[in-house]
C-alpha cells in the first residue's frame, strides 16, 4: 500500500439506488490499496455523522481532501483517488467543479483547508481558462477578501499583473487590492500607467479600496 494514499469517508442510506455502487467501488479501492482506510456510515442508521457534517443526501463520499456528492462512477473515484495528494489534482478539482457551477463546493473547500488556495496562481495564469471557471475564481477570491491566506498570495498576484496577457494583467491587479495588504500599493500605482485603461481604472480603484481599509 503507497504511504501516500488518501483515506476515504462515505456515508450511504439503506435504500439509496447510487449506494451500492459507490461503496462497492471504494471498497475495490481499499482493497488495492487506492485507498489506505474506509469510513462507512448508514445515515439511517445513524445520522449523527451526516448532522455533524450537515450532510442531507446520499451517496456522499470524501477522498482525502476531495468532497463528492452524488453518484461518481469507479473510474471517477479512482481518478480523485490517485490525485488526492497532488497539486495537479487539487487544481483539477478546482477547476472541474468550478466548471459545473459548484461554486459553493469549492469556496467550503478552500476556507477549510486554504493551504490550497496557492494552486489557484496556476489556474489564473491560462491564457485558455474557461470563462465559467475564471468567473468561479473571481467569486472564490472575492469571498476571502482581507483574509490572511489572500495576503500570503500578494506576491503572486503582484507576478501576474505584469503578465502580458491584458485580461490576466487587469484580475490580477483586482486582486492585489483584494489582499488588503498597504505593501502591495506601488504595484497598484505602477498599474496606472498600464496601456490598457481597463486595467488603469482598475488601479485606481485598487488604490481607493485600500485607502478606505486604511481610513
Amino acid at each position: 500500500m503507497s504511504q501516500t494514499a488518501p483515506d476515504a469517508e462515505v456515508l450511504i442510506a439503506t435504500g439509496c439506488a447510487h449506494c451500492p455502487a459507490v461503496l462497492q467501488a471504494l471498497s475495490d479501492l481499499l482493497k488495492e490499496g487506492v485507498i489506505r482506510e474506509l469510513r462507512v456510515s448508514n445515515i439511517v442508521v445513524d445520522p449523527s455523522r451526516a448532522r455533524e457534517l450537515g450532510i442531507r443526501t446520499t451517496p456522499w463520499t470524501r477522498i482525502g481532501p476531495f468532497t463528492l456528492a452524488g453518484n461518481y462512477s469507479p473510474g471517477e473515484l479512482r481518478h480523485w483517488a490517485e490525485q488526492a495528494s497532488s497539486e495537479s489534482g487539487i487544481a483539477d478539482y478546482i477547476r472541474s467543479h468550478l466548471k459545473e457551477g459548484e461554486l459553493q463546493t469549492i469556496e467550503t473547500f478552500l476556507r477549510q483547508q486554504p493551504e490550497w488556495l496557492k494552486v489557484i496562481i496556476g489556474l489564473l495564469e491560462q491564457d485558455d481558462l474557461e470563462i465559467q471557471v475564471r468567473l468561479g475564481l473571481d467569486a472564490v477570491l472575492e469571498s476571502l477578501a482581507g483574509s490572511e491566506a489572500l495576503k500570503q498570495l500578494a506576491p503572486e498576484f503582484a507576478r501576474l499583473s505584469e503578465n502580458n496577457n491584458a485580461q490576466i494583467r487587469g484580475d490580477a491587479t483586482h486582486y492585489l487590492a483584494l489582499t488588503g495588504d498597504p505593501d502591495i500599493r506601488p504595484r497598484l500605482e505602477k498599474r496606472l500607467q498600464d496601456d490598457s485603461p481597463e486595467i488603469r481604472e482598475i488601479a485606481r480603484e485598487g488604490l481607493d479600496r485600500l485607502d478606505q481599509n486604511q481610513a
